[in-house]
């Protein structure tokens, strides 16, 4: 597992620039708009480019070289960072184009982390999945405790161009990395040729094998349903904390430096004891978990509240998607992984798209106003919320939440999906 370790360390470095410059955005953007939707919104620009690109993206991962995918996309990240930087000092950056910028590394981003986790299987001992997650979920989980306590801290200090300059030399670190290391390319076997004959067929393989496999495709809609929720929720925790706390980025540093060490907890959890057996009860008690504990997130009003609550349900993403990756790598050959990946990599951009295209109107038209004094849900649910600032997007946080920790328990009502390890064997397991 060296050279998976190698690129994952150099790709902390890199997460930690950009987590840096993610967090100095929203702040910058706050200060200038004062509104959820303009916040929500960098979520969608991310998402709508990798949804048009993911298809086309999985068919160029299986037919060029992993490693050099992954370079461009650090290449790429970093030139973008630099015309953002040029943009601020001469005064001329406006909110369009931090969108613009965001969606165009989304959709590079896209290829580099497609890339990576096809690559998976060719690095590491196939005993040795469940722990590879993890690692992955211990080096981003680090670098959100590391990335918003230091961008908290230097934002009123180096501003947004000093912040800017620390991504930009992150980016040359990961793209060093990469550069050094030897990532091998998976054998091109009877299967994934014949799967390989041309551009049309490739770009509808990975939709065509997984509906074929109902499992995989009950994992898929759970997973898609479950991102929704999760997002819309997750959209509004900049917001909700700024309005609850008079515009305090350090304390919204602190939440975030929590989530970081609650992933960095459940990832330590699965790489010293291994995930749960069968593997899919971590993924839906990982969702049931991580439900529960963003609704006492959502009904909080102060960090006392907040900090666990964020720490406890970041430590169940982890453990819930240490479990779906090692499921996927086990049931898809590794020559696949590239097209089938990219049907899997197509739930999360969809579902956050959607999710942050709606969270922000409906936090600032519906809910806000609702749960104002004299506002149609106050009387309801004043008594839980409170009717000050940040009241309306805590009661559309807390919907979000508990619709996370149904959908968790209702996994376990549908066989196709509770039995999916032995419904569906193993890739070394079937027959060519």
């Amino acid at each position: 597992m060296r050279t998976f370790i190698i690129i994952s360390l150099g790709q902390a470095v890199s997460i930690i620039g950009s987590g840096m410059t993610g967090f100095a955005f929203s702040i910058w953007v706050w200060e200038l708009t004062g509104q959820a939707t303009a916040l929500t919104l960098f979520g969608f620009f991310v998402q709508v480019p990798q949804i048009l690109m993911i298809p086309i993206a999985g068919v160029i991962v299986d037919r060029w070289n992993r490693k050099y995918l992954m370079m461009v996309g650090d290449t790429v990240s970093g030139l973008l960072t630099i015309t953002v930087l040029l943009l601020y000092i001469t005064h001329n950056l406006q909110l369009w184009h931090l969108y613009l910028a965001v969606g165009v590394k989304g959709t590079f981003n896209q290829f580099q982390e497609l890339a990576f986790s096809a690559s998976v299987s060719m690095m590491v001992p196939k005993a040795q999945y469940s722990r590879a997650s993890s690692i992955s979920f211990l080096v981003t989980s680090s670098s959100m405790i590391i990335a918003p306590a230091l961008a908290g801290a230097l934002y009123v200090v180096i501003g947004l161009v000093g912040i800017l300059i620390i991504d930009i030399t992150t980016f040359v670190i990961a793209l060093l990395t990469l550069l050094l290391l030897h990532i091998p390319q998976p054998p091109m076997t009877k299967v994934g040729t014949r799967s390989s004959t041309n551009l049309k067929q490739d770009l509808y393989f990975g939709w065509r094998y997984v509906a074929l496999r109902p499992s995989l495709l009950a994992m898929l809609l759970l997973v898609l349903l479950f991102v929704f929720a999760y997002k819309l929720g997750d959209s509004l925790v900049t917001p909700l904390i700024l309005a609850r706390t008079g515009n305090d980025t350090k304390v919204l540093g602190t939440i975030y430096s929590a989530s970081g060490l609650g992933g960095i907890i459940g990832a330590l959890l699965i790489t010293v004891r291994g995930t749960f057996q069968p593997r899919i009860h971590g993924q839906l008690l990982g969702m049931v978990g991580a439900g529960l504990s963003q609704t006492v997130f959502g009904l909080g009003r102060v960090p006392l509240f907040w900090i666990p609550a964020q720490l406890c349900s970041s430590l169940n993403f982890p453990i819930m998607g240490s479990a779906n990756d090692a499921i996927w790598l086990s049931k898809v050959k590794p020559e696949l992984q590239g097209r089938v990946f990219a049907i899997r990599s197509m739930v999360m951009p969809i579902s956050s798209a959607l999710a942050s295209l709606i969270a922000g109107p409906l936090a600032d038209r519906v809910f806000v106003p609702a749960m104002k004094p004299d506002g149609t849900l106050a009387p309801m649910f004043g008594w839980i919320f409170g009717t000050g600032g940040g009241a309306g997007i805590a009661l559309l946080y807390v919907i979000s939440s508990l619709s996370m920790l149904i959908l968790g328990l209702s996994g376990y009502a549908f066989r196709v999906l509770r039995d999916v390890e032995i419904i569906l064997p193993d890739y070394d397991a079937s027959a060519e």
